[in-house]
């Protein structure tokens, strides 16, 4: 029986961003997909952005790891794990506890110890630059979305895509990951399960560099560690018009090194 796969959506978006993904693996033999939504987050893009729950406001980046873990613990066996944006960071801390059977960290959020490049720093500025934004639920703008989130997607399909999957996010995750507080890992983890890190050469918010960057520290660990690069991509990878190819080297990859 294939290990059950765990999908982990990343801030802004819901578990719909995942669509394409679970569709792909349960077409191809994956008979468990599980994608569960972020803490106060089981709601549709359109109650998110009428009301969304203030306790969102509160959540850590560590509150965030305990969400999962607490599910994988419930789970009959580890499974193999697989994060977009802040959801590849939640990967990597999971991966880190000795958590899953290996891990897939896709544009990843980087851990301390990972330094940003300049043009992602630009790209999260609206969020670092937001009044009070520690404390707030905030909003990631059209503007914003098709710029550093989307850019490769062809324009008539920005509007689109904003509109079916942006959701408001809490400020305060951002602001952790950029002061390195809560989202340490240890590189040299003799305990870490296999990991795979997937850069886009477009990505302007987890640029290749960064992921790079994250890969040299990662692979000071025994455990298989292996990168990969897709041309012409953006952050939206996983969303956009051939995310199938990503979901086929992503299984071809977790069915050799899963353990």
């Amino acid at each position: 029986m294939p290990k059950p796969i765990l999908l982990i959506h990343g801030a802004w978006v819901t578990t719909a961003s995942w669509s394409a993904f679970r569709t792909y693996f349960e077409q191809n033999g994956q008979t468990e997909v599980i994608v569960p939504p972020w803490p106060f987050m089981d709601k549709s893009v359109a109650e998110l952005r009428r009301n969304p729950d203030p306790r969102a406001a509160k959540l850590t980046i560590k509150a965030l790891v305990d969400h999962y873990d607490q599910i994988i613990r419930k789970l009959p066996e580890p499974p193999i794990l697989i994060g977009h944006s802040f959801g590849g960071l939640i990967v990597q801390m999971l991966l880190d506890r000795g958590l899953g059977a290996a891990g897939v960290a896709v544009d990843a959020g980087p851990p301390r110890g990972v330094l940003p490049s300049l043009t992602a720093i630009r790209s999260a500025l609206p969020v670092l630059s937001a009044w009070l934004g520690w404390t707030r639920i905030l909003t990631m703008s059209f503007k914003s979305f098709a710029t550093t989130f989307a850019n490769t997607l062809p324009e008539p399909q920005m509007r689109p895509a904003y509109d079916q999957h942006i959701v408001p996010a809490p400020g305060r995750i951002y602001f952790q990951a950029a002061l390195g507080i809560g989202n340490g890992v240890k590189f040299k983890n003799p305990a870490r399960p296999p990991l795979l890190l997937i850069a886009a050469t477009k990505d302007k918010t987890s640029t290749p560099s960064m992921v790079r960057a994250m890969y040299g520290k990662h692979k000071r660990a025994p455990s298989r560690t292996d990168i990969l690069e897709f041309e012409n991509r953006s952050h939206w990878l996983i969303a956009e018009k051939g995310s199938e190819e990503i979901a086929q080297a992503i299984l071809q990859w977790v069915l050799v090194n899963a353990r």
